[in-house]
């Protein structure tokens, strides 16, 4: 564990680094900072510093910069997460709060969090396994042909297209739908193939086709084969960053739906930050980014995660707060919706 004196030497090369990237020298450390310290005592320290890991000289007769596990301790020890300003966080709930639906919100939010940040924005939608239904809808588009509209508690709409064996009729779609929201109504996606269990024998046989197909559809496109969804913006600002590795490879990593989710981790207490550093990330494109990410969602319940992908090059309190704080407007958002 570092003494005080040479974790205040850390992280002041962290904030020089970060804020001008450029390597950062010993008298230029003891001239911008009040270590109360002389600039040979820095030089030592730094000495140190370098020699267990947490520093690197990137060239001969250059300053020093911080490694990943520099960054990891500078992380793990900050005292405080930079909160946004009050001004800021007005206009992130004005924001917000003018979406109209779902899809609004998550667009919003990832746009909103790639301006604050400067950095890649990527956001999940609530996924629908810890998601109830709040409505089914059925509607004709043709005597063979319905639409399927599935609604859940979190705004998130799934619709599906398809035929049916039989002819349909009006009278038929209208009680079928209603033993759906009978049977459906805030129940959680997991519940829901035992809670359709018996339907078919409450419809008359010759509705039992329409009947088989709804939830044919229900139950494998919707409830057993649910895809997760996650929309990224702002990775334009990673034009910007001198990267290790190839800026190819991260914006590659960036268009896997399967990598987003890995980058965002699994979905647990919605209070709980993560951050993942450089060479934590196992996906080999992309160990040169830090990860920052969190849950959001209603009641203490994490629905899904947003966060933010960058350079490890990153003002971590800075994003540390504002993915924090965006990630709790939009939880409060949906659970005013």
């Amino acid at each position: 564990m570092l003494e005080d004196r040479k974790l205040a030497i850390l992280r002041a090369i962290v904030e020089d680094y970060v804020s001008t990237n450029e390597p950062v020298g010993s008298k230029a450390l003891a001239e911008r900072h009040a270590l109360g310290v002389s600039p040979a005592t820095v030089r030592n320290d730094m000495a140190v510093l370098e020699e267990q890991g947490y520093i690197t000289q990137p060239h001969t007769s250059a300053g020093r910069i911080p490694t990943d596990k520099g960054y990891r301790l500078f992380v793990d020890r900050l005292s405080t997460i930079k909160p946004m300003s009050s001004a800021e966080r007005r206009a992130i709930e004005t924001f917000l709060a003018g979406a109209y639906d779902l899809d609004d919100v998550v667009s919003r939010t990832v746009r909103l969090l790639a301006q604050i940040t400067r950095q890649v924005a990527v956001v999940q939608y609530p996924s629908l396994v810890r998601s109830s239904v709040r409505h089914i809808e059925l509607v004709p588009m043709s005597s063979r042909r319905l639409l399927l509209v599935v609604i859940t508690d979190t705004g998130r709409v799934e619709q599906r297209v398809f035929e049916t064996a039989a002819d349909i009729n009006d009278e038929s779609v209208s009680h079928l739908r209603a033993l759906l929201n009978t049977c459906l109504d805030g129940r959680s996606f997991a519940d829901v193939p035992l809670a359709v269990e018996d339907l078919p024998e409450r419809v008359s046989a010759e509705d039992k086709p329409v009947a088989a197909a709804v939830l044919s559809v229900l139950l494998e496109t919707l409830v057993e084969r649910n895809e997760e969804k996650i929309v990224f913006a702002g990775a334009a600002n990673l034009a910007h960053v001198d990267f290790s590795q190839s800026l190819r490879d991260v914006l590659e990593a960036l268009e896997e739906q399967v990598v987003l989710m890995r980058l965002l981790g699994e979905t647990g207490d919605p209070a709980t930050l993560t951050v993942r550093i450089g060479t934590e990330n196992q996906l080999e494109g992309l160990r040169s980014t830090s990860v920052v990410a969190t849950g959001y969602g209603m009641d203490g319940q994490a629905l899904a995660r947003l966060g933010v992908l960058g350079p490890t090059r990153m003002d971590y309190p800075g994003t540390m707060g504002a993915v924090r704080a965006v990630a709790r407007y939009v939880g409060q958002i949906l659970a005013g919706s």
